[in-house]
């Protein structure tokens, strides 16, 4: 069975990017992110309505972290280590299937100019050669067009659609599963 252990945290780094541990002190810009509608549009989970929502996510990602069940990183720019601009992590992880499932998102204003691209590059990089899985799942909303469109330019393939397997908010909504597996 995979045994992972995120301690010491594992920093990464890409050409324009920090991927570094999220602290308390992210709640302003987590709260900005998962209060914005248009960074949760495609995401089937209420927005942050106050900022100790984004403090108690931040603890989450510490108690998952803490426990090696998961690991999300506050995304930078390396020229602004302390401004996060979205996050990246792994959660779901697997053990016994040496697999784990792909998050990721961005503030807006930093949509369309590669950033994601990179954390996946990275991130998958790290997942195969650090944590050992083997394979990597992202479960999106079929109409996310530019999340497939990442997905398929780091190397995801498309394996499943599911009509209405997920239940939120009073209605039915489709899954798009999509699977990168270690080379």
């Amino acid at each position: 069975m995979l045994e992972v252990n995120f301690s010491p945290f594992p920093q990464l780094q890409t050409e324009r990017l920090l991927l570094r541990q999220m602290l308390a002190e992210d709640a302003p810009q987590i709260f900005a992110l998962r209060s914005n509608p248009v960074s949760m549009q495609y995401l089937s989970k209420p927005l942050m309505q106050k900022e100790a929502d984004a403090l108690a996510f931040i603890n989450l990602i510490t108690e998952n972290l803490n426990n090696n069940v998961g690991i999300t990183w506050a995304v930078t720019l390396k020229e602004y280590p302390q401004q996060l601009i979205g996050t990246f992590g792994f959660w779901r992880i697997e053990k016994e299937h040496y697999r784990a499932e792909i998050g990721y998102m961005l503030l807006p204003e930093y949509f369309g100019k590669g950033y994601t691209t990179e954390a996946i590059f990275c991130g998958t990089n790290f997942a195969f050669s650090q944590m050992k899985l083997h394979s990597i799942e992202a479960n999106i909303d079929p109409e996310n067009k530019a999340s497939e469109a990442v997905l398929l330019k780091t190397g995801f393939v498309k394996e499943a659609y599911f009509k209405e397997n997920f239940y939120y908010n009073g209605e039915f909504l489709d899954s798009a599963i999509f699977s990168l597996v270690r080379q």
